[in-house]
C-alpha cells in the first residue's frame, strides 16, 4: 500500500459536486487543505457548496458530456488555480426497470453521463494532469462487478467506465499520471433514495444477499475515497467488502442470471409500474437541463 500524500495546496476537480458523494468529497478534500473546483449542472447548489468550503474554491456550470464546454472548464480551472493535481469523475445518473420497457432517452442518457461524461472529463483534464503528474479517479460502482437485472443502463455504464479507466491507466502511467477506479455499493445519496421511492425497485434490492442489500452511510464511504486519493490508489473501495468481490466476479454473471430470472418472474405482474425516468434529485436536474437545452 502506497503512502498517503499531503493534500495541502493540491488542486482537486470534482464533477457532480452539487450533492451526494461529490459534495461531501469536496468538503473533505477542502478540510485536508486542497483547493477545490466544483463542476456540475446546478449552479446555485454548487455556489452554496463552494461558499462552505474551508479553502479557496470555485464552481463551474457544465454538462460533462459536452467536450467543448469541459475543455474550456479545464483551461479556466488551470487559469484560476495555476494547476490541477486531482480530477474525480463523479458525475452520474441512474434509471431502473426492465430494458424492454425502458425510456430510450433516459437509458441513453445514463450511458452518456456516466460513461461518455467520464471520458470527456478525462480528455479535457489530461493535459493539465500530465503537467502536474497528477491523479484521475473514475467513480464506478458495485454495478461494474455485478451485472444486475432492472439496471441495464447503469451496469453497462459503470462496467464501461471501469474498463475505460483501466485502459487509460496503461496509456498515461508512463507520463506520471495515476488512474484509479472507485467502487461504491448502495450508499445513502439522493440517487439511492430516489431509486428506493419505487416500491418494486426497493423490494428487489432488499432481496439481494447480505451485505449488498444494505444502504451504507455516506461519510465513511467518502472517507475511504479520500484515503484512496491520498494514496493515488489504482482501486478504491468505499465499503470494505467490495475488495473481496473482485476475486469472485467471474462466477457472478451465471449466478445472477439464474437467481434474477426467478425474481423477475416473481415481480412480473408489478413491473409495469416501475418509473422509467432518471432517479433522484440529480436525475431531475439533468432532465431539466435537457429540457432547457432543447
Amino acid at each position: 500500500m502506497s503512502a498517503r500524500r499531503n493534500l495541502e495546496g493540491q488542486v482537486a476537480v470534482v464533477t457532480g459536486a452539487a450533492r451526494g458523494v461529490g459534495e461531501l468529497l469536496a468538503r473533505k478534500l477542502s478540510a485536508r487543505g486542497a483547493k477545490v473546483a466544483l463542476v456540475g449542472l446546478e449552479p446555485e447548489a454548487l455556489k452554496e457548496v463552494s461558499e462552505r468550503l474551508h479553502t479557496d474554491s470555485d464552481h463551474w456550470y457544465a454538462d460533462v458530456t459536452d467536450h467543448e464546454v469541459m475543455a474550456r472548464v479545464a483551461q479556466e480551472v488551470k487559469q484560476r488555480f495555476g494547476k490541477v493535481d486531482i480530477v474525480v469523475a463523479n458525475a452520474g445518473v441512474a434509471s431502473g426497470g426492465p430494458f424492454t420497457d425502458s425510456d430510450p432517452d433516459a437509458w441513453r442518457r445514463v450511458i452518456e453521463v456516466n460513461l461518455i461524461g467520464g471520458a470527456v472529463t478525462a480528455r479535457a483534464f489530461l493535459p493539465v494532469l500530465i503537467e502536474s503528474r497528477g491523479y484521475f479517479l473514475q467513480i464506478a460502482s458495485l454495478a461494474a462487478i455485478t451485472p444486475a437485472p432492472m439496471m441495464s443502463a447503469y451496469c453497462a455504464s459503470k462496467s464501461g467506465v471501469e474498463a475505460f479507466a483501466h485502459c487509460l491507466s496503461a496509456e498515461v502511467g508512463y507520463k506520471g499520471v495515476k488512474v484509479g477506479v472507485g467502487y461504491l455499493s448502495w450508499t445513502d445519496t439522493d440517487m439511492v433514495r430516489g431509486a428506493d421511492q419505487d416500491e418494486v425497485m426497493r423490494e428487489l434490492r432488499q432481496r439481494l444477499p447480505w451485505p449488498s442489500n444494505r444502504t451504507y452511510p455516506l461519510g465513511p464511504a467518502v472517507d475511504r475515497i479520500v484515503a484512496g486519493i491520498e494514496r493515488r490508489s489504482a482501486h478504491v473501495y468505499a465499503q470494505w467488502w467490495l475488495r473481496g468481490m473482485q476475486g469472485v466476479r467471474g462466477y457472478l454473471p451465471g449466478i445472477i442470471s439464474s437467481v434474477g430470472q426467478r425474481e423477475m418472474k416473481r415481480f412480473e405482474p408489478r413491473l409495469a409500474s416501475v418509473s422509467k425516468g432518471l432517479v433522484g434529485a440529480g436525475g431531475a436536474a439533468d432532465e431539466q437541463e435537457r429540457t432547457r437545452s432543447n
